[in-house]
């Protein structure tokens, strides 16, 4: 990988995260047509760290806010009993604790299910069929459900529901943003309640893999077994790259939820589905790399 490839896989990596149409998918599909391989599920977990670094920073204010709230509570600075150091009056800390209940399944399916993960489930057969059957899901479920709950409302019970649609995000082609939208919309929250949720959950989970496999890259490195990663200095520039897109990627898609549906990105999600069953057929990409057939 040179370094205008990795720009451009930064770039794709930074207008695809938070969209619900799936950042691996086109990673995954843009580095066979580009590179002849695909970059990795290392290289794809690392430069989503610089798109994350976007979220940091654009929702710092509400971090900071459930974070201190958090820390308050369950130190006891607003009550000594179990229901105050839970957050029950509190709905920032409450947040928080939501958002590490919404982790769990990511967390858990992605140490379970990681070589999978890396392997088998990067058949670009089964991204054409997520993409296909999550683009339709998404369009259904917006066009149908009500929009009356926001995050203030959020429960245990749906905080756990999103984590589920996030942790279906493992899988190429399925989206974080839009399995976490998906179900968030099926529960009847807004647009922008499913997309602020979406991008709150993603923090903790996108920065464990990004680190982990941050010091797997390294490990391999040092024993001469990198694999089908570029090497550090495309990721690097691939993550600063998404960092600074992704940014501007955010505020735009804040404003356009609060305005029109998601039909359109189910649309492209069917339609990339199409086109990339049409190159598979074509020959053009294969369905799994030699490595790892």
């Amino acid at each position: 990988m040179n370094f205008f490839e990795a720009i451009v896989l930064g770039l794709v990596q930074a207008l695809t995260e938070y969209l619900p149409v799936s950042s691996s998918a086109h990673i995954r599909i843009l580095g066979d047509l580009m590179l002849g391989s695909d970059p990795g599920a290392a290289f794809t977990a690392i430069i989503q760290l610089g798109t994350e670094l976007a979220v940091l920073l654009y929702f710092r204010r509400d971090i900071i806010n459930i974070l201190s709230a958090w820390f308050r509570c369950l130190f006891g600075r607003e009550g000594s009993d179990w229901r105050s150091r839970m957050g029950a009056g509190n709905k920032d800390a409450r947040l928080g604790w939501y958002i590490i209940l919404g982790t769990l399944p990511i967390l858990v399916c992605g140490l379970l299910f990681k070589d999978m993960i890396e392997t088998t489930l990067r058949n670009l057969w089964i991204t054409v069929t997520v993409l296909l059957v999550f683009g339709v899901l998404l369009w259904i479920v917006d066009a149908r459900s009500r929009q009356v709950k926001t995050m203030e409302e959020m429960t245990a019970k749906d905080a756990f529901i999103f984590g589920l649609g996030q942790m279906l995000a493992l899988i190429p082609g399925v989206s974080r943003s839009g399995g976490t939208i998906t179900v968030g919309r099926a529960m009847g929250y807004t647009r922008e309640a499913a997309v602020r949720v979406s991008f709150l959950m993603a923090i903790p989970a996108v920065f464990g893999a990004g680190i982990l496999e941050t010091v797997s890259a390294i490990k391999d490195i040092n024993e001469g077994n990198a694999g089908m990663f570029p090497g550090w200095g495309p990721t690097i520039v691939a993550a600063i790259v998404s960092f600074v897109v992704g940014y501007i990627v955010i505020i735009g898609f804040l404003k356009f939820v609060s305005t029109f549906s998601y039909k359109a990105f189910a649309i492209y999600r069917i339609a990339l589905a199409v086109v990339v069953a049409i190159l598979l057929i074509a020959g053009v990409l294969p369905p799994i790399e030699a490595a790892v057939a």
